[in-house]
């Protein structure tokens, strides 16, 4: 078994309570990590239906943010690892991080992170 590993992935999405955050685009950063058999997707060497394509985890990710709207982080977090586990079946186990940046609130805040993990 292995992991792959992408990180700090950006989107803009119009996810929160109130009005400003439904009206503005918010970054979000998003990193996933999917355990999956990688010791027999290297063994043929080959870009096949076994194989995480992590520019095609990319586009599922962007599609997802572009096209829903959602009040809180963790249903975003949970919808997209729903999304994922689904896609890609070959993956034992996806764990999935969102960090909605610059969340606003009176103060400062860099970040603030949902995880979600998925098994099979």
């Amino acid at each position: 078994m292995g992991i792959i590993k992408m990180h700090n992935m950006d989107f803009f999405g119009y996810h929160g309570i109130t009005a400003a955050e439904k009206q503005l685009a918010k970054r979000y950063s998003v990193d996933v990590e999917m355990e999956y058999n990688t010791e027999r997707v290297a063994k043929f060497d080959k870009l096949d239906e076994n194989v995480v394509n992590y520019e095609l985890v990319y586009r599922e990710i962007s599609n997802f943010f572009l096209n829903n709207k959602f009040q809180l982080t963790e249903t975003v977090a949970e919808r997209l690892a729903d999304l994922l586990f689904d896609n890609h079946k070959m993956a034992n186990k996806l764990t999935i991080k969102v960090r909605k940046n610059h969340p606003p609130f009176p103060g400062f805040m860099e970040w603030v992170e949902v995880e979600v993990v998925r098994e099979r």
